[in-house]
């Protein structure tokens, strides 16, 4: 970017996603967010030096293959108010969700409001976006590693493919990093180009639809049968 005039820095936050392969085949995704103010001030709980965190979250979600979540655990190690931290006690009320059409929806129905942490369910909410950097392609290189193919014979292309200008069906990222994924190759991108042209949203392709043509698994929102056995097998 181009460099501005003369500035005071004031507050800073930052946030990070990390994505990580478990041993038993799930996969955890952990969101930490961090708030600070660049310099001392008064608050109505006390004075607080400059790069003190206001908010210091973190947020582990395990998922499966089909990204229905199967744990949450949260910290909150930094809270503006005491009574900030009983919020995580409703973030296990997502169990059983699916990352995929819906996310925020689904956020908001269960948790949202007064009903939880709008911080945490920021981290959330964008976990999902760390969930499909990290997933689908860990699984491609998995295949890779076995001699097979990136994506199996006949796959629906990638959910993410004809949702941003440069994975455009008809542009030339697609055309030379996946041929057989090209408008005019591929009757389901063809569809899709059509369908992403008319709503501007490729609401046709959902990551829903891809974990299902790809994993044979159920296309559904929630995975409450999940969910139940874990919470019989714990009890």
């Amino acid at each position: 970017m181009k460099p501005l005039v003369a500035r005071t820095p004031l507050h800073t936050r930052a946030i990070t996603f990390r994505g990580y392969a478990r041993e038993d085949g799930l996969w955890d995704l952990e969101g930490e967010l961090h708030d600070s103010k660049h310099y001392d001030y008064d608050s109505s709980h006390g004075f607080r030096r400059a790069g003190t965190p206001v908010h210091h979250l973190s947020l582990r979600v395990t998922v499966d293959d089909t990204f229905c979540i199967r744990d949450i655990e949260t910290a909150m190690d930094s809270t503006p108010f005491g009574e900030c931290t009983v919020a995580d006690q409703t973030m296990k009320k997502m169990i059983g969700q699916r990352m995929g059409p819906g996310w925020r929806q689904s956020i908001d129905r269960t948790i949202g409001g007064v009903h939880g942490c709008t911080h945490l369910r920021e981290l959330l909410f964008n976990m999902a976006t760390a969930a499909f950097q990290t997933i689908p392609h860990a699984q491609d290189m998995k295949r890779v590693k076995a001699g097979l193919p990136r994506t199996e014979e006949g796959a629906e292309p990638p959910f993410y493919m004809g949702r941003c200008m440069t994975w455009d069906f008809n542009g030339p990222v697609v055309a030379r990093v996946a041929p057989s994924s090209s408008v005019g190759k591929s009757p389901i991108a063809s569809k899709r180009s059509s369908q992403s042209r008319v709503s501007r949203c490729a609401s046709a392709m959902s990551v829903a639809s891809w974990v299902t043509s790809n994993t044979g698994m159920p296309r559904r929102r929630t995975c409450a049968n999940t969910s139940s056995r874990m919470r019989s097998r714990k009890a």
